[in-house]
């Protein structure tokens, strides 16, 4: 397989969820446009004359969304049926989904590959199983990574019969292809987290927080009302999408609030301070083009 049919595979995705007892198949991402540039910034200009050049703001609700019913998600980049060829990521930051399940449903077994796939919950229970043998539960407070590589199949439900579940769902490009699949998920330690960025994903296996095959950080900080936070980018070349869990809060000059996300590049630190109700961030800094 050739790069180009590998990154343009990788944008739609491999296979179709299977909604947990139905049988029904979502419909894959619409084919990209071709003349699209799959890696880059590829994202809209802002016309907020407070942004620089060098940011992209995605407000809350001009993200994409899908009510399966079961499953009700918000996409920040196209995915499934939600597709806009000027959201296709932000560098090799390919997805970020903000995922409710319905209580004792979920997604049916599926296929992955050559993905870098990232789950944090938000909310409840969610339990994996794969085709590694791998049975787990996540809950909040949790972070799970699985390097899909030369190829995986999985679920994931919604562990409780009596409430919702919600986590986002995060994939990063890899830096090395059809490398052997692998799982790993930790517990953060919450104190760490506390009016900081704490990292929790990096390249390195021997770092704080899990790791996958890419030049990535991600970095999570919970927030008291008026804390700041300065974040150094790690990496020349790198780029910076900052996504609000919750509360409100000012990061590089711009007013950010609940579920916003703010993209910048050509920068080499971040500053943040929280709103009069505190805020929940996550920081993902990654490679702004595909090595």
């Amino acid at each position: 397989m050739n790069r180009k049919h590998f990154i343009r595979k990788s944008l739609l995705g491999t296979g179709a969820l299977i909604a947990a007892g139905t049988g029904m198949a979502s419909t894959r991402t619409k084919e990209a446009d071709p003349s699209i540039s799959p890696t880059g910034f590829n994202h809209l200009p802002s016309t907020n004359p407070r942004i620089m050049s060098n940011m992209i703001l995605h407000k809350a609700d001009s993200r994409g969304h899908a009510n399966h019913g079961w499953l009700d998600s918000r996409h920040s980049f196209s995915f499934a049926n939600y597709y806009d060829p000027e959201r296709m990521h932000f560098g090799v930051l390919r997805v970020l989904n903000d995922d409710t399940v319905a209580a004792g449903r979920g997604f049916g077994t599926h296929p992955h590959e050559n993905m870098e796939i990232i789950s944090i919950p938000l909310e409840g229970d969610l339990e994996h199983k794969d085709s590694m043998g791998n049975t787990q539960v996540i809950k909040q407070g949790d972070i799970q990574v699985m390097s899909a590589g030369s190829g995986i199949t999985h679920s994931e439900f919604n562990r409780n019969a009596d409430k919702l579940t919600r986590f986002l769902q995060i994939w990063v490009f890899p830096k090395q292809r059809n490398v052997t699949p692998r799982y790993d998920q930790l517990t953060l330690d919450e104190s760490k987290l506390r009016n900081r960025f704490q990292q929790v994903l990096s390249p390195d296996p021997d770092d704080d927080g899990v790791w996958i095959h890419q030049d990535a950080w991600f970095s999570l900080g919970r927030f008291d009302a008026g804390q700041s936070a300065r974040y150094p980018v790690k990496r020349q070349g790198n780029g910076v999408y900052a996504f609000v869990i919750e509360g409100t809060g000012i990061l590089n000059g711009q007013s950010l609030s609940r579920r916003d996300g703010l993209g910048m590049w050509e920068v080499s630190e971040l500053d943040f301070t929280a709103g009069p109700e505190g805020a929940e961030v996550l920081l993902m800094e990654v490679p702004m083009k595909l090595s």
